[in-house]
């Protein structure tokens, strides 16, 4: 029989704002660990990128038992690029907790999620987090949040949000600032409250009917779908369909596993009903938003629209002199594959095989999210050839050219305001307000072209000393604002293949950056560092010192390098310009130019300057 007692909600919240670890609280308080168990910290990011970059990448469904009853709770991304994984989790709970930091208060990505929420008719809760810090400043940061609900057009019933202070690390949530500080029973308290139960017992009656909204393969099990059934019962080894979003039948199969979720794992079960969070196994083409229903059931689950993407890279075959000694997926059918895959499991992610033979357009939310779906694949074996991003485009009925625009939050110390309203000011962004944040710091909201944002990371972080700290979110499609100036500086590129001499790249250094350092392997085309000066130019990192037999003073002086700058898979994606890729391999990432022919360049510069 269903559970006396169920609830299920989603965590939601800008990067960096405590989900991840207030759910690790709940967890604990809610009986999810034995005594003795052994038990990371952010159990929740499970995956390897999630625990290196400390965001939460993918949505995952947990559940922890509470009084009589059980509350499914579901961790989710907070970072505006994984939006896409927000939108579809929303479709699956019945409230939400809404965190915010209470001295940062609501960032771009908190105002994405709430109007999500809002517009899906969730009435969030509010739970000022980090009230114990030092500069925390929860009513100001409340008032904050209530702004931004009624913004965002919240209805009344919504404007009425309960709120809770709380310490996610600390494990404690409490209604009023001045009652004692204990455990996260208030907060339990607040979603059995004010969480809507699952649909009534009359949906039991119902063919069952369950929407997909997670994806992912078990090395044993095979495609693993997670929803929450919307009606009726499903069981062990019955046999269902799957409908597609337009009402199509995609395949009929078995239910292998109907699986639970238990605190950190996935039990099997013999039935669930309607109301519970499940996962299930046994189909070859079933996928995100289809409908996993009975024989009988004629119509889909309506599935949320997802807003589209706004960044695209194109994917190539590895064809540099060096491809093929580290990666052993090089083939451009295998890559074509991996990235439909992807494709399947995440809807914001399009995938559009080009004209040019062996290349992919791959669209997404932005930098991040493709950064980190070539870095998974980098991981995998995969040996890649990547472009510069660009920004799509469309246009309205009036044939009007629209681009993506995106709002901006940036957060600087005074003195380093003034470059950066500069530096965003040439990239066509619009001020929209600048205010002192406290702490000598200064907030500064602009909407800019997203891509005017491209590769603009870097400089950014250069400019406030590495203290500024930059969120962005989509903001709105706005008319084409022109031309944006590209990378102020030229390339260094070797003019022949062999191994780089500490003595070619000592001579060098005056010329700028070095990437690479001494007995590194170099092909012509390739760019081993940045010029200081604003053109590219053709040099030899493999030059060797002139032997002689005379002994003088000065001539045996050990040759001191400069570190070199050793560029991200993300910074030598948002680094490379139009006639530039990116070399992806397991073992290395490395930058060229498109052209490895000479005669080519040249031609292609005397074009550009005619």
């Amino acid at each position: 029989m269903p559970a006396p007692f169920l609830r299920n909600i989603a965590i939601i919240a800008h990067v960096d704002h405590g989900k991840t670890t207030l759910v690790d609280q709940m967890l604990t308080q809610g009986g999810a660990f034995r005594e003795n168990e052994a038990r990371a910290e952010r159990a929740m990011d499970s995956n390897a990128q999630e625990r290196e970059r400390g965001i939460t990448i993918l949505a995952k469904p947990t559940s922890i038992v509470w009084g009589e009853g059980r509350i499914n709770i579901v961790d989710t991304p907070g970072h505006a690029d994984f939006g896409g994984e927000v939108e579809r989790i929303l479709n699956m709970v019945d409230g939400c907790v809404l965190l915010v930091d209470a001295e940062e208060g609501p960032m771009p990505q908190t105002k994405f999620v709430l109007g999500k929420a809002l517009a899906r008719g969730l009435r969030p809760m509010v739970v000022l987090n980090k009230v114990d810090r030092p500069n925390a400043r929860p009513d100001g940061v409340l008032d904050e949040v209530f702004d931004l609900f009624d913004k965002l057009g919240a209805s009344s019933e919504q404007l009425d949000f309960p709120v809770l202070y709380a310490s996610g690390k600390e494990g404690w949530a409490q209604a009023n600032l001045t009652d004692p500080r204990k455990d996260l029973t208030p907060l339990f308290e607040l979603i059995a409250a004010h969480v809507p139960a699952p649909p009534p017992q009359a949906r039991l009656d119902e063919p069952p009917a369950m929407l997909a909204t997670l994806v992912d393969v078990d090395p044993f099990l095979g495609r693993v779908l997670t929803g929450r059934i919307e009606s009726g019962r499903l069981t062990a080894n019955m046999t269902v369909k799957a409908l597609s979003r337009d009402g199509k039948e995609v395949e009929r199969f078995r239910l292998t596993k109907l699986l639970a979720y238990r605190g950190l794992r996935r039990i099997p079960v013999d039935e669930a009903f309607a109301g519970d969070i499940v996962a299930v196994t046994g189909m070859s083409d079933a996928t995100v938003s289809d409908t996993i229903c009975d024989l009988a059931v004629a119509d889909p689950i309506p599935a949320p629209a997802i807003d589209p993407p706004t960044l695209a890279i194109t994917v190539l075959i590895n064809d540099s002199p060096l491809a093929g000694r580290s990666g052993d997926k090089v083939q451009s059918r295998v890559i074509r594959e991996r990235l439909l895959r992807e494709q399947d499991g995440n809807v914001a992610i399009r995938v559009r095989e080009t004209e040019d033979k062996d290349s992919f357009e791959v669209a997404g939310r932005g930098e991040l999210q493709l950064g980190v779906l070539i870095e998974t694949m980098r991981r995998e074996g995969f040996e890649l050839s990547i472009s510069r991003p660009v920004a799509l485009t469309r246009r309205d009925e009036n044939g009007v050219l629209l681009e993506p625009i995106e709002e901006v939050t940036i957060d600087v110390d005074d003195e380093y305001a003034g470059v950066v309203i500069e530096k965003m000011s040439l990239r066509k962004a619009d001020m929209q307000e600048m205010k002192p944040s406290g702490g000598g710091k200064t907030r500064i909201v602009f909407h800019a072209p997203a891509r005017g944002l491209v590769g603009y990371y870097g400089e950014f972080m250069t400019d406030t000393r590495g203290f500024g700290v930059m969120n962005r979110v989509f903001h709105e499609w706005a008319p084409y604002r022109g031309e944006v100036p590209g990378r102020r500086y030229g390339a260094l590129i070797s003019n022949d293949a062999g191994q780089s001499t500490a003595y070619a790249l000592w001579n060098l250094e005056e010329r700028g950056t070095m990437f690479i350092g001494d007995g590194e392997d170099v092909y012509e085309g390739m760019i081993i560092g940045e010029n200081s000066r604003g053109e590219d130019l053709d040099v030899n990192p493999m030059k060797g010192k002139k032997l002689t037999n005379v002994r003088a003073s000065g001539k045996d002086e050990a040759i001191r390098l400069t570190p070199p700058r050793r560029l991200t898979l993300e910074q030598a994606i948002a680094w490379i310009d139009d006639d530039e890729l990116v070399e992806v391999t397991p073992a290395a990432v490395r930058v060229r130019k498109r052209y490895l022919d000479p005669n080519e360049r040249k031609r292609m510069a005397k074009a550009a300057v005619g």
